[in-house]
Formats: structure tokens, C-alpha cells, sequence
């Protein structure tokens, strides 16, 4: 890849990742838009653990608390809020990690394209808008038990269709089962990290047995920028996400399809 490839796409995965627009739309349309070459398996495992590296960084007091919690639960049947989350991020997980496995070659030969992804960035985005606005708003994270955490699981397994977003779904699902819109938001965010390592590791095993002739510069570079990216992002997010709520997301969601749905007639 050329050196603003490899910038512009680590910038977009980092960006998009945990925004409710949808990572791997905006990874997949460059090149059917603009015509670039594929960025590669390589390149695909270095933006994915930039991510993975900043949502960690972000909760990583949650994540310990959460680790212990679980432990603490498991090993020393000691219950307690931490531990209660830990399931419910596993329940949540098992879904997508499930259905992607069973579905991952229908997904990749018929979810890729423009008309597929301008339909969910559409239908998707409209959603988000009504459970913003429908919700109630007033549930958070110590009321998640496990029923709720796999109806979650289940939506987020709906974002193995490009143009849906993960953190979309989530969200979307969180809101219309009460819960306010940081609770929604952070659990998305946990939620993420199992299933990251889970693709990371999928496509690392390929890339392994493959082999890769990639430019490790560039792969370095991705890991870098997606993680400044990524980091930056989710702080920003969660700190005007009382106060601008989810409409401009939503308007940026139709704006993208209007224009895919125009790319693909065209």
C-alpha cells in the first residue's frame, strides 16, 4: 500500500471502531469506491490490536476490576457486581463468535458489497435514532443480568453484516432495554475486547498458516495510528455522549447510504 493507504485506513478503523457507524464498511468502501488495493490480512490483525490495545487502555481499571471480580466468583464462590459483569460480557460474546464461525463464508461472499452495506448503514442507523428516542434511559451496568446481556449478544451478532456497526447494534439494543446511554455505551465497549481478540486471533491463525509478505512498516504503522486513533475516540465519545446523544450519528448514517445507494445505481 501506498503511505496515505496505510494512514488513512488505520485512521478509519481506529475512528470507526467504536463509533456507531460501522468499522468495516468504511474498511471494505475504499476500494470498491476509490479502487485501492486490499490492505491485506497482515494489515487487517495490526489495526485490530491498535484497537483492541486502546479499548483496554480506556477501562483498563474495569477490566482489572472485572478480571478479579470473576475470579473471585469462579474460583472462590464469592459473588459480587464485578464478577456479574464479567458473564455477562462472556454470554454477550458467545453469539457472534457462534454465528460468525457457522456463517463466515455467506457473510464474506454476499455482505461485502455496496447495495448490502447502504441498506444496513440505512436501516441500522434509523434504529438507533428510535431507541435513542424511545428509551428509557434510566437502567445502568449493575442491573445487567444475564437474559439482557444475551439479547445484546444476540444483536451484536447482527453487526457481522457490514454497514450494521458493532457498537451500533449494542447500543441500540442497550438503549431499548432501558439502560441510559453511558451504560449502553461502556458495555459496547467491553463487549468488544473478547470478540476483537477472537477475530484477531482468527485472522492471525490465517495469516500463520498463510504466510505474509507484508510490509511490517506499514503493519507497525497500523498498529500505532489505529490505537492514537481508537484511543482518542472513545474518551471523546463517552465525554458528549449525554450531550449530543445519538442523532448525529444517525444523520451521518443516512448521508452514507444516500450516497452508497446513489454509487451503486449509478
Amino acid at each position: 500500500m501506498e503511505w496515505m493507504h496505510v494512514v488513512i485506513l488505520a485512521l478509519l478503523q481506529g475512528v470507526t471502531e467504536f463509533l456507531p457507524i460501522s468499522s468495516s464498511a468504511h474498511l471494505i468502501l475504499p476500494s470498491q469506491l476509490l479502487g485501492w488495493p486490499d490492505q491485506g490480512l497482515a494489515f487487517d490483525v495490526a489495526v485490530h490490536i491498535g484497537t483492541l490495545l486502546a479499548v483496554i487502555m480506556a477501562f483498563r481499571h474495569e477490566v482489572v476490576a472485572i478480571l478479579k471480580g470473576w475470579c473471585a466468583q469462579v474460583f472462590a464462590g464469592r459473588p459480587n457486581q464485578e464478577g456479574q459483569l464479567g458473564w455477562a460480557v462472556l454470554i454477550g460474546t458467545l453469539p457472534a463468535v457462534i454465528i460468525g464461525y457457522l456463517c463466515e463464508d455467506l457473510i464474506e461472499t454476499w455482505g461485502r458489497s455496496a447495495a448490502v452495506i447502504a441498506t444496513t448503514t440505512v436501516v441500522f442507523g434509523l434504529a438507533l435514532w428510535w431507541a435513542d428516542r424511545a428509551g428509557a434511559r434510566a437502567r445502568d451496568n449493575t442491573r445487567l443480568g444475564w437474559r439482557h446481556a444475551l439479547l445484546i449478544g444476540l444483536a451484536q451478532a447482527l453487526a457481522l453484516i457490514p454497514g450494521t456497526s458493532r457498537s451500533g447494534i449494542t447500543i441500540t439494543a442497550s438503549l431499548l432495554l432501558g439502560y441510559s446511554r453511558q451504560a449502553a455505551a461502556r458495555f459496547s465497549f467491553l463487549l468488544s475486547i473478547p470478540l476483537i481478540i477472537a477475530a484477531g486471533s482468527l485472522k492471525g491463525l490465517e495469516l500463520w498458516q498463510t504466510g505474509s509478505d507484508a510490509q511490517w512498516f506499514d503493519v507497525g504503522a497500523g498498529v500505532v495510528l489505529s490505537f492514537i486513533a481508537a484511543l482518542l475516540c472513545i474518551r471523546l465519545f463517552l465525554a458528549a455522549l449525554d450531550r449530543i446523544g445519538m442523532l448525529p450519528f444517525v444523520i451521518y448514517r443516512l448521508i452514507l447510504g444516500l450516497f452508497l445507494f446513489l454509487f451503486v445505481v449509478a
